[in-house]
């Protein structure tokens, strides 16, 4: 039973077949030549990729200046670094700056009087800007454009802008840690000279030279502090190891036009199949 059941299905397909392949076989070819013609209209694209390894996020001044820190300014970031890397690499802080340098409303033909520009732009920018964490703690910044040079220029300047974000950042911090350690340790001056004043006057008053001694060393470690502190202020260095810069693409990642002709000529036919089964279907109810 269970063999007259397949053959009797099999019959049933081919006679599907049998009855309509006139109209499948046009609907392929027309279904193929529009698929081609539509993949040939899609603008390419070509890809540029850039990657870089984050340094440790350390300090640097402790690396450096500090006895009681045992760090290599030669580190490689941690997984904490890599994280940290990219949500600054796709923050909109460096959207904007890109955004800025390169005139990207313009490049992406958004209208200045379009009240939804700002909207527009953005989903232009991140359907075309991904940050990915490579299988070894790296980040790779991939760029699609229609200019090949245009890409591999926006993927190198997210990569050194990257640097620029991060000492702008670490500085901020640093001045404001600053600031702080300066309030503090004018109020220690002026504390140890009171004592100094209290103990001129009473020199045999009990534990003011040793509370003098503790807030003398309290002082220097403070003032060590700012030393190291007004480092990090000084001058930006470079927060990442730059591995590969990117390159113009000599062959377009986008679109897969063989992909887009397979898709769009199999779709039609699936759909024209569809409607056909559900036609024959009915007539046969009808009878």
């Amino acid at each position: 039973m269970s063999d007259f059941g397949n053959t009797y299905e099999i019959k049933n397909t081919l006679n599907f077949f049998k009855r309509h392949w006139k109209l499948l076989t046009i609907v392929f070819v027309v279904a193929a030549a529009v698929s081609v013609v539509a993949s040939l209209m899609v603008t390419p694209r070509y890809k540029s990729s850039a990657i870089l390894f984050p340094t440790s996020s350390n300090r640097l001044s402790k690396a450096i200046l500090a006895d009681r820190y045992s760090l290599d300014y030669m580190d490689y970031g941690i997984e904490r670094d890599c994280e940290y890397a990219i949500q600054i690499l796709i923050s909109q802080s460096m959207e904007d700056d890109v955004c800025s340098r390169f005139n990207m409303m313009e490049h992406y033909g958004i209208s200045s009087d379009d009240p939804q520009k700002l909207f527009k732009l953005h989903e232009a920018y991140r359907s075309n800007v991904s940050v990915k964490r490579t299988e070894f703690l790296g980040v790779e910044i991939s760029v699609l454009d229609v200019d090949p040079q245009w890409a591999a220029d926006i993927a190198n300047f997210m990569a050194s802008n990257y640097d620029t974000l991060t000492s702008r950042i670490q500085q901020d911090r640093s001045r404001d840690a600053y600031m702080i350690m300066q309030d503090v340790c004018s109020e220690l001056e002026a504390d140890i000279r009171s004592l100094e004043d209290t103990l001129c006057k009473d020199k045999n008053r009990f534990g003011i030279s040793e509370l003098i001694s503790n807030k003398t060393h309290e002082l220097a470690e403070l003032q060590t502090r700012m030393s190291q502190t007004k480092v990090d202020m000084a001058r930006p260095v470079s927060y990442k190891f730059w591995l590969d810069k990117a390159t113009p693409a000599d062959k377009k990642a986008y679109p897969k036009r063989a992909v887009i002709v397979l898709l769009g000529t199999l779709g039609t036919l699936a759909l024209l199949i569809l409607l056909l089964l559900i036609f024959d279907r009915a007539k046969n109810e009808e009878e």
